[in-house]
């Protein structure tokens, strides 16, 4: 669940999203582009994220399902899991058959379906032997309304009339928690530290972040750093002034609804540079984004950009700066729905879909062409000038020791193109059994994309 998503769909949402005035508002006028973000983990840098929905991943839906398939993913090049809540959700009000995950009954819990303590901490345990990160979804900002935190109603936002409200009007399944009141401050924090202490985890994806006061993810970043100074904190937003103390990462939005626009709307592929300008003009020197085309708010790739289309946009995600998402069976083109409703059911992923390309084959050649050169994990993109703006993506990326040209037609239809490369000689096709000769000139089919290396010393 995010503000963004539903926003897009349903812009009557604004007025009353407004009346809560985030706090992450009031720092809005300000110019955070002189300022420098916090400095990540390189474990964070170097990562590709999975996203899990335990309850659709596997045919038992649990946390043993997640450890049988362990190995899968290793091999797949992922290092970091983020599960999707794991804690009980509430009745009260809910949504769907099952509900939603993101309405939290208790966050010292585990939800039984999932398992016990100690199927969670076997996950954990064989993860970390395999190299793994875990970190889970902290819904911070709301709980249930049947939550156990009920009890202490203080803890909850009210109307003028003192009855508790929920964040946005079609969030009706879930109750606003209230930033203002100490004693809350110290229970959440304390609950953060319990899931690190007692489990080991590596961090956690904080939903809806920019909802919430700045100052108080500032002091839980502290709190957490002195029980585990390499924590990840990753933010559900797309605000600035989350990654100078507090946040190591944020998401994307901007890029991903340009991604829509481009693929769906037709707006030209120029606008991909647009928008990573902007925003290397709005955020702090050095901030680290995750780059996503698909994840559990919306539809799937597959299904909003079709098979090549969805491939082009994840060899994008793949090739820029910050740190690439695949969600929930991505690696085989699943298409099984996503988002509301779907997030309310049980829905399990089709691990044997037909007439795909060989996408596993694809992802985990592009996660160890990440994993190899450490020119795709810096900040350095050179955006790169090409024969036809308006369907073709090129860009450079390079180090001390390497330079890639990458091309990507974002278009359905063929077409024959240039990039413009200064010393254009030494450039060699690579991640493509049939090498085409001819770089800096080029041919696509729709949706096709190329990849050249040159080493530099």
């Amino acid at each position: 669940m995010h503000f963004y998503f539903f926003i897009r769909r349903n812009l009557s949402l604004l007025a009353a999203a407004f009346l809560l005035v985030p706090s992450s508002l009031l720092h809005a006028a300000k110019d955070y582009s002189k300022e420098t973000a916090r400095t990540a983990p390189q474990w964070v840098r170097d990562g590709i994220v999975y996203e899990i929905f335990p309850r659709n991943f596997s045919a038992t839906g649990d946390f043993n399902g997640i450890t049988e398939k362990l190995d899968d993913l290793r091999d797949l090049g992922v290092s970091i899991l983020w599960l999707m809540p794991i804690h009980p959700n509430g009745r009260e009000k809910s949504k769907g058959t099952f509900g939603s995950p993101y309405a939290v009954r208790d966050f010292f819990a585990i939800d039984p379906n999932y398992g016990t303590k100690e199927d969670f901490k076997k996950l954990i345990a064989q993860s970390h032997q395999r190299g793994i990160k875990v970190i889970i979804d902290m819904v911070a900002n709301h709980t249930a309304w049947d939550s156990v935190m009920m009890k202490t109603p203080e803890f909850y936002t009210t109307d003028a009339t003192g009855k508790i409200i929920s964040p946005v009007a079609d969030w009706f399944d879930v109750a606003q928690l209230n930033y203002q009141n100490p004693k809350l401050r110290n229970y959440m924090i304390g609950m953060l530290k319990y899931w690190v202490q007692e489990f080991d985890l590596d961090g956690f994806r904080c939903d809806v972040a920019h909802m919430m006061p700045v100052d108080f993810w500032e002091e839980a970043r502290a709190a957490l750093t002195a029980v585990k100074p390499d924590i990840l904190l990753l933010a559900e937003a797309s605000e600035p002034a989350l990654l100078v103390k507090a946040f190591d990462m944020d998401y994307a939005w901007p890029f991903h609804s340009t991604l829509n626009h481009v693929l769906l709307d037709g707006a030209p592929a120029s606008d991909f540079k647009k928008t990573w300008n902007e925003s290397r003009a709005r955020f702090p020197k050095g901030s680290l984004h995750l780059r996503i085309s698909d994840n559990h708010d919306e539809a799937r790739a597959v299904a909003r950009f079709g098979i090549k289309g969805a491939l082009a946009a994840s060899v994008l995600m793949f090739t820029l700066d910050g740190v690439p998402l695949l969600y929930n069976g991505m690696e085989v083109g699943d298409a099984t729905e996503s988002g509301a409703p779907a997030l309310f059911e049980k829905l399990p992923v089709y691990w044997e879909p037909k007439e795909r390309p060989p996408l596993r084959k694809i992802y985990r050649e592009l996660a160890d062409m990440r994993k190899k050169h450490p020119a795709f994990r810096n900040d350095r993109v050179i955006w790169l000038e090409n024969s036809d703006e308006a369907n073709l993506v090129t860009l450079m990326r390079l180090d001390e020791q390497d330079e890639f040209v990458i091309v990507i037609n974002f278009s359905n239809r063929p077409l024959v193109g240039k990039v413009q490369v200064m010393n254009s000689g030494g450039f060699r096709q690579i991640l493509s059994e049939k090498e085409q000769p001819g770089f800096p000139l080029f041919s696509l089919n729709g949706f096709e994309y190329r990849i050249y290396h040159r080493r530099v010393k």
